[in-house]
């Protein structure tokens, strides 16, 4: 025989993705344990092989732009394959989207981003109009009579897909259009143009260089009113059943979020309506983007989750000179810190799903806290999400390498998570603002992490070193990045010697915080307790 399969890992199938320990801690601890059984449920979905098929489907067919019909009438139409709507209807279902907002229920936002953390584990692309429409209710708030209009629909639990008049659907999305050609994180420079109507309408003539999720029924987009940059409300289809005047020009051939369609886009004379007030805009706006951060920071922590159990599995299922890779010391040190580095940001996830419900609630401590590590984490977190992909994916060896893994699409999806809602710089410069510019940020952040004080002399130092890097603002700007990933490591430090295992946090603290570690993942020092490191990041 030629093709006999031996020492070849089996397909992680059948498991139960919610199976996580620092996941389900967290969201015990963030007030949000009533929703456990409902995380089981997605959960073993998540782990099926029916749903794992759906997320490979979505991404081997990625949508199509019908811009004409037959007869030659514009239509701007997207069209999918059945798998991602089967995504789609699972996550509005279990509520991924606006739903926390009509819910009084303490920790409905976490229990939120528990869910939509367990789900991008099946596939990410499709996690943008969900996270959009979630993150959207903030900025219409702005507008009490549009929000009455909007949010129910915006929270239903039914997802109606096509082109209808919205407020007659089941169920609507919503996206949004910023960015321009020649702007790019700077909005500010588009040249859109909205003019006011006898209706109390507008109507907007220009063009959006990324139009996230087109098929979605409506969007905010900001547009140059005369009373300065504005946020509207501009649905595809208006109340009467006529397209509004929106062209799809051409969707984007992206690097990874194929499932996804982002779209560049023209108004010529669009009808809208103003959301807050005429020269507000972006301050109404990044009402929304601030929500859509968070989901930033839970789909890379989401993404290291599911490269580091997958090269757990095939480690302990896949053997090299003459023992299982997972039992060689090199590659358990490897697997070791991968799951250490997704850890972390598991529990810098949950933390600041917990801040977002309670500042929504009106906890001012927890707004301020939410203020400054939110940005630190969109930064840190993103950062992070690559080259942790990279080294999962190598952990399979010339199999990661083959697209029939799904890790190739792991890492193609790594970096857009720090790109999305501000780059880098953008993100390390608006911590830099939270800083100086929000009553009780700094101190709020310092609050927390003293927290675990005392707990551990690494951490203890590195909050030192922290404290007076933030005293001396000298070429504060160029140091910008260094900033807020040593603010990030002090966060996570403190939350994992105050809420995880020793093990966990002492192999944190001592690779992290005190340098005694290298660069590239797999270069922990000895002495730690890595088979709970390795444990906790199996099925």
């Amino acid at each position: 025989m030629t093709h006999d399969v031996f020492n070849q890992a089996h397909p992680l199938t059948g498991h139960d993705v919610s199976a996580d320990a620092a996941l389900m801690d967290g969201v015990e601890r963030e007030g949000a344990g009533w929703a456990t059984g409902e995380l089981r449920r997605l959960g073993l979905l998540a782990g099926s092989e029916q749903a794992q098929d759906w997320g490979r489907l979505a991404n081997e067919h990625p949508p199509v732009l019908r811009t004409h019909d037959r007869y030659g009438r514009r239509i701007d139409e997207v069209e999918f394959h059945p798998a991602w709507h089967e995504l789609m209807t699972v996550a509005v279902d279990n509520g991924m989207h606006a739903t926390p907002w009509s819910s009084a229920r303490p920790g409905a936002h976490v229990a939120r981003a528990a869910k939509f953390f367990v789900w991008s584990q099946v596939e990410a692309g499709h996690g943008c109009p969900i996270s959009m429409t979630y993150a959207s209710i903030a900025a219409l708030r702005h507008s009490p009579a549009l929000a009455a209009d909007w949010e129910p629909l915006l929270a239903s639990r039914s997802y109606d897909f096509g082109l209808r008049p919205p407020l007659g659907k089941r169920g609507v999305l919503a996206g949004m259009a910023m960015t321009e050609k020649q702007g790019g994180s700077d909005v500010r420079a588009g040249t859109t143009r909205a003019e006011p109507q006898i209706d109390g309408s507008y109507l907007l003539t220009g063009h959006k260089w990324f139009n996230s999720a087109p098929m979605c029924d409506v969007f905010l987009v900001l547009a140059q009113a005369p009373g300065g940059l504005s946020c509207f409300l501009l649905p595809r289809v208006l109340p009467d059943g006529t397209r509004n005047a929106v062209h799809l020009m051409r969707l984007k051939d992206k690097l990874g979020n194929k499932s996804n369609a982002s779209a560049e886009v023209e108004y010529h004379g669009a009808t809208a309506w103003l959301v807050g007030e005429e020269g507000r805009g972006l301050r109404t706006i990044l009402e929304m983007v601030n929500m859509t951060r968070l989901d930033c920071v839970i789909g890379s922590a989401a993404g290291m989750r599911y490269g580091v159990t997958q090269a757990v599995h095939h480690a302990r299922n896949r053997g090299a000179f003459g023992r299982k890779l997972a039992d060689q010391p090199l590659m358990r040190n490897v697997l070791a810190d991968l799951a250490l580095e997704s850890e972390a940001a598991t529990v810098l996830m949950t933390r600041l799903a917990g801040a977002t419900d309670r500042a929504i609630a009106g906890d001012q401590a927890e707004a301020a806290l939410r203020r400054t590590a939110l940005a630190v984490g969109k930064y840190w977190v993103c950062k992070r999400a690559p080259v942790h992909a990279a080294e999962a994916l190598e952990c399979l060896g010339g199999n990661g390498y083959v697209e029939e893994s799904q890790m190739p699409r792991l890492f193609r999806e790594s970096p857009l998570n720090g790109i999305w809602e501000g780059s880098g710089n953008v993100a390390a410069l608006d911590v830099l603002r939270a800083l100086g510019r929000e009553p009780g940020a700094q101190e709020a952040f310092f609050a927390e992490v003293a927290l675990a004080a005392g707990a551990d002399r690494h951490l203890d130092a590195a909050a030192d070193r922290l404290r007076k890097s933030l005293d001396d603002t000298t070429d504060f700007e160029i140091r910008a990045r260094r900033v807020a990933e040593d603010m990030a490591l002090v966060l996570q430090g403190s939350l994992l010697v105050r809420l995880a295992p020793a093990a966990v946090a002492d192999a944190f603290c001592v690779s992290r915080l005190s340098g005694d570690a290298g660069r590239a993942f797999g270069t922990l020092p000895t002495g730690l307790d890595l088979d709970v490191l390795i444990e906790r990041a199996s099925f």
